[in-house]
């Protein structure tokens, strides 16, 4: 089969389409013909080795995919050959054309949703899913806000907290993507290139700040985000894109009573598989019944993952980009 193979960490550009051997089930496991591939940012740390997984070399990137079962590992009855899936890797390698996985680690897909928007769902609509739900309980009525709120996983929290009723702020670097974030479900935007993003949370709270913050970015804007949690707040850490992974001053959480909370989607979904099921399930009927619908900023052949890669790490990127093997 062909896939996106990195020989050496380093530069996105260096990924090169190889052909590779064709996997094959093993026990517990389903072999999927691959039909559309999510790409996130942690795909681009781990080609450079600054994930927090360090695989092997050589290996093939990539996390979630949507595609056909077209085998079946011994021991296997939950899922029958044919069944379209959605499936998130926990050995990566989804820029292929088949791979194999736990079966475990394999959701079924309405046929209402087709397999491009299915791709894009799982790592970023997941992640934010766990994060609303599981790790900060968000209500109805909270105030939600989101920093790099056009990206991938960013969209997706706004999209599923508008959906869960909460008033979402969203935070962007410019006025185009602070449009999008709008279109998909924000009340009202924070542009950092030209707000003091501080004061801004503090009016459009009422001084109260916010109830949930949802940070994937890092880096200097959690200087402002620190001292923009509401009393009994949750600050939701979902990583660093902006590079630099920020130090909190920790009187802060103790003197506002809020706290830090970690959410790793990848452990949760090896640790806790049943529910990671009924929340790729819950996702699934939302996007099957047009609650939320991914944003696909392009559809590119697997050819093209160092470009789509390249895109992501400028954060030139809204929404997320799949790819076509």
């Amino acid at each position: 089969m062909k896939a996106v193979v990195c020989q050496t960490f380093g530069p996105v550009e260096d990924l090169s389409v190889q052909q590779t051997p064709d996997p094959v089930p093993g026990a517990d496991e389903v072999l999927i013909d691959i039909a559309s591939v999510g790409v996130n940012f942690p795909d681009a740390l781990l080609v450079r080795g600054l994930y927090q997984v360090k695989p092997s070399l050589p290996f093939i990137p990539g996390i979630e995919c949507a595609g056909t079962i077209a085998a079946l590992g011994k021991d296997v009855t939950t899922f029958a050959i044919g069944d379209r899936v959605a499936a998130m890797s926990p050995r990566f390698g989804t820029y292929a054309e088949a791979i194999v996985v736990p079966a475990s680690h394999v959701y079924p897909i309405p046929d209402a949703l087709d397999f491009d928007h299915a791709g894009a769902l799982l790592c970023a609509h997941g992640t934010a899913y766990h994060a609303l739900i599981q790790r900060a309980a968000l209500r109805s009525g909270e105030t939600l806000l989101v920093t790099g709120a056009a990206g991938g996983t960013g969209l997706a929290a706004v999209q599923i907290g508008h959906a869960l009723g909460a008033r979402v702020i969203a935070v962007c670097s410019n006025e185009e993507k602070l449009h999008t974030a709008k279109q998909h479900g924000a009340d009202v935007a924070i542009n950092t290139g030209q707000d003091d993003v501080r004061n801004v949370i503090k009016s459009l709270t009422g001084g109260a700040g916010a109830d949930v913050i949802f940070d994937p970015v890092g880096g200097d804007l959690a200087k402002s985000l620190a001292r923009s949690v509401g009393w009994n707040g949750r600050w939701l850490v979902i990583g660093f894109a902006d590079g630099a992974i920020p130090k909190v001053p920790l009187n802060l959480p103790l003197v506002k009573g809020y706290s830090i909370v970690g959410v790793f989607w990848g452990s949760f979904c090896d640790r806790d598989p049943a529910q990671a099921q009924e929340n790729h399930r819950q996702l699934f009927e939302m996007a099957a019944s047009g609650t939320l619908t991914p944003h696909l900023h392009a559809v590119m052949p697997l050819s093209e993952a160092p470009r789509a890669l390249s895109q992501i790490e400028q954060r030139s990127v809204q929404g997320k980009i799949v790819l076509n093997p």
